[in-house]
């Protein structure tokens, strides 16, 4: 296990306020990564050194520090530029890693399906293509480590070119499993089933939720980005409706450019949802910077329009009369908030009951009889409504289905009256 020393800078009071909070998350971001922090070090200056990011007192004593505590390498809460991370690891000795670098290094790890693998290396590939130039021969050196991992360790790809047809190659290759992820969607979006998206941060809960909720046993884990690829599943009320769940990967604040862009056409079909519920880890004291984070990288995305659920979870965390506020305002039909606990189930029906609502709050049910010499009308009944029942008699095909009056509109003349006619 590599020794980590921690570095945050702050140039705001917004960020000197923030510093202990970062460097938690930091501290977390580097065990997911598999290192082991030996020290934390902090410094507010009014601006940022173009040459050393910190001031150079400061590098004096984190390559101080980093000798004393046997550190392996550096980790900045930052991103820094080439010559920056050059400068540093002349003077410290030890390999500088900047926050950018340390995501990646985590989603590496993550990744499980092929697009997932792809979408990493190609945010890995371009995060690390400005950064060749003054680095000579080091890339071309077989590496180990956080900051290591991925398309970097080959030598062949160090060559600049190289690393730019192999971006080529993989876009490609995205943009093909893309299309027929798209395909997939316009055929769910052309469908009656709606769909719901879990948003959150990271380690916020929601594949805890997911598992819950789809009676799942997908792996969970209070490790930063412990999943990473989406899920979708079917999920039912206990009245037969349902819906398709879809959980996605965890977001965190300064997440890296080149990983928003190699994930955007999987983040952006959160856009494609009718409901989207965004996960909150309300027990953690940075709940509220938490939530600004994910709401500022799905207004970054272009999504709105959407409606949002706010799930505050991890309510059996906190103490008992914060916990009663939240319940209570649980039976509120006018908020668009609902505090439950994915681990105990505590508050998980009336998140059902408010989500239903969401969904199919015009929805009615229908008993459709058809004549089967007019069995052809009813592929659009499938199209138009969720179908609970389906039966064939002698003469007739008989449907129990859920619907909007105005897609069933065209039915009027087959719908039996009165309740459970069969």
């Amino acid at each position: 296990m590599e020794r980590a020393l921690l570095i945050n800078v702050a140039t705001t009071k917004r960020e000197k306020d923030e510093a202990e909070e970062s460097l938690t998350e930091m501290a977390g971001l580097a065990g997911a990564a598999g290192a082991e922090v030996v020290g934390k070090v902090f410094q507010a200056r009014p601006r940022l050194d173009p040459r050393w990011f910190v001031g150079e007192g400061k590098v004096e004593e984190i390559a101080r520090l980093a000798a004393e505590s046997e550190a392996d390498l550096a980790i900045f809460d930052h991103n820094l530029n080439a010559t920056q991370q050059r400068n540093l690891e002349d003077k410290i000795r030890v390999k500088v890693v900047d926050r950018a670098q340390l995501i990646l290094d985590i989603f590496a790890q993550r990744a499980r399906t092929n697009e997932g693998k792809l979408q990493v290396e190609l945010a890995q590939l371009k995060y690390r293509l400005p950064r060749l130039r003054g680095k000579g021969p080091e890339l071309t050196q077989q590496g180990a480590g956080i900051g290591t991992r991925g398309p970097g360790e080959k030598k062949l790809e160090v060559d600049r070119r190289r690393i730019t047809d192999r971006i080529t190659r993989i876009k490609k290759d995205i943009d093909g499993l893309q299309k027929r992820r798209s395909s997939q969607r316009q055929s769910r979006r052309e469908g009656p089933i709606p769909t719901v998206s879990l948003v959150g941060y990271t380690s916020a809960g929601k594949s805890t939720l997911f598992n819950l909720l789809t009676e799942e046993r997908r792996y969970t884990s209070p490790s930063l980005f412990a999943t990473l690829d989406p899920l979708l599943r079917r999920v039912s009320f206990s009245d037969g409706m349902y819906f398709f769940l879809t959980d996605t990967v965890g977001f965190i604040k300064k997440l890296p450019v080149e990983l928003v862009t190699s994930f955007r056409a999987t983040l952006e079909e959160v856009g494609e949802a009718n409901c989207i519920c965004h996960v909150v880890d309300i027990a953690s004291p940075a709940s509220e910077h938490q939530l600004g984070a994910v709401e500022g990288i799905l207004a970054d995305l272009g999504i709105a329009g959407v409606p949002v659920i706010k799930v505050f979870n991890k309510i059996d965390l906190l103490p008992e009369d914060e916990r009663a506020l939240l319940l209570k305002r649980n039976g509120d039909p006018r908020a668009q908030t609902i505090a439950l606990s994915a681990k105990t189930g505590e508050g998980v029906p009336e998140f059902l009951r408010q989500l239903r609502e969401v969904l199919f709050g015009d929805y009615k049910p229908y008993y459709i009889r058809v004549p089967k010499e007019a069995r052809e009308i009813t592929d659009s009944l499938t199209r138009r409504s969720l179908v609970l029942k389906k039966r064939e008699s002698e003469r007739f095909l008989e449907f129990k289905v859920m619907a909007d009056p105005a897609g069933i509109i065209n039915f009027l003349p087959y719908i039996e009256q009165g309740e459970e006619p069969w």
